[in-house]
């Protein structure tokens, strides 16, 4: 029976240092396996087990898939729910396992990344990478244009002032406004902060992707040519030469 290789091997072999260095990443427990913290003596199988250190995606699969999901209300994005809710992964069929890129809350809407490739999950999840993410906001009232200039400029939070958006007023109270930050709930604490609630929040792009006909729960494969534009986004430029087909 093949109970897979050792941790710290699998590690190693995907660019995490020598084998010593990736025990100490697993002793200090900064690797996970399926959700789980890690410990010496595991073994895993590539092809089956989620391996994350410091809670990215290690790129340690045989072969890498991309897929774009429209994730609807009330879905979960994690691998897994304690309490027993639909999550990301109950829609996308992939005959290796995936994982979100990122997370949307669960009453947010929109488009979502699952891949296998964790190199690009941790560069589009980077605060350096500055992806572009585009939302509808629909909001409580009509926001003022001096409400809609201090999104423009940006608005004090609990974490820090945010940085500044890109926004304008598609009609009444429904607002475009596009991030390059990654904070938890940033677009509804945004428009908190200028007194006006969000209702609804769709992401409708991530970086060079967009697909208005994906419907929700729907999903779908990247093609090469979006996988490209997101590696050149996050200025993975070996990648595309060496493992992406002319």
């Amino acid at each position: 029976m093949d109970e897979g290789e050792r941790l710290q091997k699998t590690l190693a072999r995907a660019g995490f240092g020598s084998r010593r260095s990736c025990e100490i990443l697993i002793t200090e427990g900064r690797v996970t396996i399926d959700g789980r913290v890690a410990e010496l003596g595991n073994r895993v199988k590539t092809d089956e087990n989620i391996i994350c250190v410091d809670g990215t995606l290690a790129p340690t699969a045989q072969s890498t898939v991309y897929y774009l999901l429209n994730k609807p209300d009330g879905v979960v994005t994690t691998a897994s729910d304690p309490q027993g809710r639909a999550t990301v992964l109950d829609l996308v069929e992939s005959p290796v396992r995936v994982f979100p890129v990122g997370r949307l809350d669960m009453n947010t809407e929109g488009l979502l990344i699952l891949t296998n490739d964790g190199r690009l999950a941790h560069l589009l999840t980077h605060p350096s990478s500055g992806i572009a993410k585009e939302y509808l906001a629909r909001v409580e009232g009509d926001p003022s244009p001096a409400a809609i200039r201090r999104l423009r400029e940006g608005v004090e939070l609990d974490d820090g002032m945010t940085s500044p958006a890109q926004v304008s007023r598609v009609s009444e109270g429904l607002l475009r406004i596009v991030i390059h930050e990654g904070r938890n709930r940033q677009v509804r604490r945004m428009c908190t902060a200028v007194g006006h609630d969000v209702t609804r929040l769709v992401r409708t792009r991530i970086g060079p992707l967009q697909d208005a006909t994906l419907t929700p729960g729907s999903s779908r494969q990247l093609s090469l040519g979006e996988v490209r534009k997101l590696m050149e986004a996050v200025g993975m430029t070996d990648e595309i030469a060496s493992t992406m087909p002319s």
